[in-house]
């Protein structure tokens, strides 16, 4: 004690300036680095982004058909999960006029689909942050590594956006990967006369100037790839489903007469979902359809499925079975996509099971004993490339795994686990390694290493079904 009273002056001060340097780099100081420009994805590597998370996402749309114009301004509010220098953000196209971050004015610049943001300053692992990006410009259509288009897909009378694998930076910046989900306010401004349709509940509508806007909200945490934007002329159909869940429909006037059979059946489809994989898991439901040659493909974008052209019965069945296996149990990465195909193939079977139809094991019999080698291409929990994750063995081949489980434990179990699987990564992400630890889990007294060997990850079709 005796020692540090006696520090001579010029000591103390420096030993004082020091502590208070220390203080202040304590205090104030981040020294950030950059976020990743992918997460690593095995079919996608230049997808999504590191060191951040997105919590809501409030895009501010204007669209004019006749020009193909966009403007948009995108609200990201994340939370950093590292110290952050810079990050990265998702946009293929269009023209970036200003970036802020926390309201101050950041730098950024552009390489490929990568918008790469400098703020002011350095984040602190921790934080939330609200980043804004102004931007217009005609959106892209993107060609999938299939060939199949997504992105911005002009219409006859306005626009649909779709986003699955990628498609989403085509008219919006962001966590362009399925492992970033999170809550939505969507506000789309139209020539009066057109409609504009989005997930989730319809907030609000304001006429000015010639012009419509329609708000649109997802409560719900919701991946990139299932948001969506559809611009034309729709009549729109309220009903309710199951305990009195919204239901609402858009459909272009060319296809509501053959339409409207098969989308009357949604709140029975619902619920008979809800008694075999469980509660619903959004606040509300419906469809979106469009004309045939809009799309080349349905999609379950989130609460509010795409079709091109009236759907079967089936089609839909598939589609809302998404909003369970895929919507609300997201895929971790794009190698998990028999998670969200195998699950809505089997519940067509299952549908077609309590219907009336074969059973599921008869049309998994079927499929197995048909000359189709397409089926047997590779396995559904390794596709080949990019170009194969929506390839039939990845529909047909992980419906099989699910009736090979159900084969192996029986009804009472097996309704146990595909309930259970929704409930316990409900508005989450799950990759196939949880699937195949959490089945084991629940059925502790039976052996999957041959059905994971053999229809999971085997090549070729199996020597016995």
């Amino acid at each position: 004690m005796s020692r540090s009273v006696r520090l001579v002056p010029v000591v103390a001060a420096l030993l004082a300036l020091a502590l208070t340097a220390t203080a202040t780099a304590c205090d104030g100081g981040v020294q950030g680095t950059p976020g990743g420009s992918g997460v690593r994805d095995p079919y996608f590597p230049k997808a999504g982004n590191g060191g951040y998370d997105v919590g809501h996402y409030a895009l501010t749309l204007d669209y004019t058909p006749a020009t193909r114009r966009l403007t948009g301004k995108a609200v990201i509010t994340a939370r950093a999960t590292q110290d952050l220098s810079a990050f990265d953000l998702d946009l293929a196209g269009l023209d970036v006029t200003s970036v802020t971050v926390e309201g101050r004015d950041a730098r950024w610049n552009r390489s490929g689909q990568e918008l790469t943001v400098r703020p002011h300053d350095d984040l602190r692992k921790g934080e939330t942050f609200s980043t804004t990006v102004r931007y217009s410009g005609t959106p892209r259509t993107l060609t999938d590594p299939d060939g199949s288009e997504e992105g911005w897909l002009p219409t006859a009378d306005g626009a649909l956006a779709l986003g699955e694998p990628v498609g989403s930076m085509a008219w919006f910046p962001g966590n362009d990967h399925p492992s970033d989900k999170a809550t939505y306010d969507i506000a789309v401004t139209v020539p009066k006369g057109l409609q504009a349709v989005s997930n989730g509940e319809p907030t609000g509508r304001s006429d000015s100037g010639g012009r419509t806007t329609y708000r649109w909200h997802t409560d719900q945490p919701m991946a990139t790839y299932l948001a969506t934007v559809a611009v034309g002329h729709y009549d729109i159909t309220r009903t309710t489903g199951p305990h009195g869940l919204p239901v609402l429909t858009a459909v272009d006037p060319t296809q509501a007469k053959a339409s409207a059979e098969v989308l009357a059946k949604i709140p029975e489809i619902l619920d008979w979902a809800e008694l075999n994989f469980g509660p619903y898991p959004f606040s509300s439901s419906g469809a979106i359809v469009d004309r045939p040659d809009d799309a080349g493909y349905a999609l379950e974008t989130q609460s509010r499925p795409v079709f091109p052209g009236a759907p079967d019965t089936t089609t839909l069945v598939h589609e809302l079975a998404h909003e369970w296996y895929g919507d609300s149990v997201t895929p971790a990465s794009w190698r998990d996509m028999w998670l969200n195909e195998g699950f809505a193939t089997y519940a067509e079977w299952l549908y077609k099971e309590d219907h009336g139809g074969p059973s599921a094991e008869e049309t998994f019999r079927k499929l197995y004993e048909k000359d189709d080698d397409t089926v047997w291409a590779f396995p559904p929990g390794r596709p080949s490339s990019a170009a194969h994750i929506s390839d039939e063995p990845v529909y047909t081949r992980g419906a099989m795994v699910l009736q090979k489980i159900r084969q192996k434990v029986g009804d009472d179990t097996f309704y146990d686990i595909v309930q259970g699987w929704a409930a316990a990564h409900r508005h989450g992400n799950a990759s196939t390694a949880d699937f195949t630890a959490y089945v084991e889990k629940k059925a502790p007294h039976h052996d999957f290493a041959g059905i994971w060997r053999d229809w999971l990850y085997g090549d070729g079709r199996p020597d016995h079904p």
